[in-house]
């Protein structure tokens, strides 16, 4: 695979003029319903695994165990197959996401989102009219599928058509249509749970609607200017650009689109390129955040929030509505990063947010630990008062390490190993979401409320990197990352002393070939 690149900047990416374009914003909102695909899925997991009708038919023994009156409340749901369903997604989006990498790359990010829609399409049709397990994992495959291509492709087409300025904001829509989708999965859940024999199916076929939407919406909307240009289409990106920057004044930064193309391109093999010291400080960075964003363990409220919630005695329903209130804080509070990531820094963000999980998923272990036994049910009022922490907790994931994550592995990679690091975070994301879908149910059961802490000490540790060694990229051009952030890093920049001149170089290069057309 070839080197790809995301957006490009000037010395200082204020010198590009640039509207917020109503073409911007309408690419923008229909790319992000990549996000809200996922999110759909994220949500209605969960909550199918709840309902009595579809454990019978897929799940028996777990529908057994569950209604046993002395069950253990921790393992009632302990079951590999019941873990596969939500988990085998997202080993196909790993591979997927790999496929989709090349894809970006030869014939562009529109095709690649379209592509993700038809590949969700067919797994909600397997999924709604699934007769049996085999039939239900494999629509699950064809779903996981369309979240690789799309987790792969939407963030570089938000982040490449946006104005710099914006960049920061428009990029974190596509989370914010994720949390969206999580809330109207829950919605339907809540809904559907009570409709008999095929509720579940209604919430499972729910999924082929943002399917849709993307797959039509994607006809309206334009390849992003770099793309085009990286494939020869020069002529047209340049019109493209005028159009989405909504000036005729784009000469400049078409120019620069055109010449860190052209650099990038020069590194044939940019996976062998990220094995190289100055590419491993991106590496680590844009990668561990996806790790550390999952163990925070907010896969586990998303995807388990209503098992949760029966587990401490709510009833079915009590248990949906609660789901649908912290998919209502989860949407809410997403809002707020929109507003601040480009004024209070990425960095501020993760580790107020961090410190705000901690706190509440210490206290729910405790609490947990005091009330929830293996049989009995936490009192009413005390379950409300998790249901809140709960919230709190969620609260402080949605504007920190909920957006940030996908934001900030799409600008720590340099222009000329940018796709190829990019696809590393995607499948490192989808890795440790599978790992986590796949094993939480077993640690509940062995683990019991102890499963709070043992997020709570990921959240520390997490804490403790982003101060020290995560560097701040709040309005930094993206073509000046690794001048301005990373060698001047206190630990980073030590991997930069044998081959600090390595770009400069092939820009100097560069610029001696275009002298004689001049």
């Amino acid at each position: 695979m070839a080197g790809g690149v995301i957006a490009t900047g000037s010395g200082s990416e204020q010198d590009f003029p640039a509207k917020l374009t109503l073409q911007v914003f309408i690419c923008t909102a229909i790319a992000a319903f990549g996000g809200l695909m996922f999110g759909y899925d994220i949500g209605i997991s969960g909550g199918v695994t709840g309902m009595d009708d579809f454990l019978l038919k897929f799940f028996p023994n777990v529908y057994v165990k569950k209604n046993h009156a002395h069950e253990n409340n921790y393992c009632k749901f302990d079951d590999e197959y019941l873990q596969l369903f939500t988990s085998s997604l997202y080993l196909a989006a790993i591979v997927a996401s790999g496929g989709a990498s090349l894809m970006c790359k030869k014939y562009g990010r529109k095709p690649t989102m379209q592509a993700a829609s038809i590949f969700f399409f067919i797994g909600a049709i397997l999924n709604v009219s699934a007769m049996n397990l085999p039939m239900l994992i494999l629509g699950r495959l064809f779903l996981g599928a369309g979240v690789g291509c799309g987790n792969q492709a939407v963030p570089l087409f938000i982040t490449e058509i946006s104005p710099p300025k914006f960049r920061g904001g428009l990029n974190i829509c596509f989370q914010l249509l994720i949390t969206v989708g999580i809330l109207v999965a829950n919605c339907v859940n809540y809904f559907t749970s009570n409709i008999k024999n095929y509720g579940w199916r209604i919430s499972l076929g729910g999924a082929a609607v943002p399917a849709v939407i993307l797959l039509v919406g994607s006809f309206a909307i334009v390849e992003t200017p770099t793309s085009l240009i990286e494939r020869g289409k020069k002529e047209k990106g340049l019109k493209t650009l005028k159009r989405i920057r909504g000036v005729d004044d784009v000469q400049k930064e078409f120019e620069e689109m055109v010449r860190a193309t052209e650099v990038a391109n020069q590194i044939k093999h940019p996976f062998r390129e990220l094995m190289k010291k100055p590419s491993i400080p991106p590496m680590i960075c844009g990668t561990i955040i996806h790790v550390f964003q999952q163990f925070t363990g907010i896969n586990v409220v998303m995807f388990y929030a209503p098992v949760l919630f029966q587990t401490m005695g709510f009833g079915s329903s009590a248990s949906l509505l609660s789901a649908v209130i912290t998919g209502t804080v989860n949407s809410l509070s997403t809002v707020i990063a929109i507003f601040t990531v480009d004024k209070a820094g990425r960095k501020k963000l993760l580790v107020f947010g961090a410190l705000i999980c901690m706190v509440a998923q210490c206290t729910i272990g405790v609490i947990l630990k005091k009330y929830l036994t293996e049989t009995s049910k936490v009192p009413n009022s005390i379950a409300k008062v998790v249901v809140l922490l709960i919230c709190v907790y969620v609260n402080g994931f949605a504007w920190s390490w909920g957006p940030l994550g996908w934001l900030i592995s799409s600008e720590v990679f340099p222009l000329e190993t940018r796709t190829s690091g990019y696809f590393f975070a995607v499948a490192t994301n989808m890795l440790c979401t599978f790992i986590i879908a796949q094993a939480f149910l077993s640690m509940l059961c062995h683990m019991r409320a102890y499963i709070y802490f043992f997020f709570a000490a990921w959240l520390i540790v997490m804490s403790i990197f982003v101060m020290a060694m995560l560097p701040e990229t709040k309005g930094v051009p993206l073509d000046e990352m690794v001048e301005r952030v990373w060698k001047k890093h206190w630990f980073w920049k030590s991997f930069f002393k044998s081959s600090d001149i390595e770009r400069p170089k092939a820009m100097v290069q560069l610029e001696h070939q275009e002298k004689p057309n001049q």
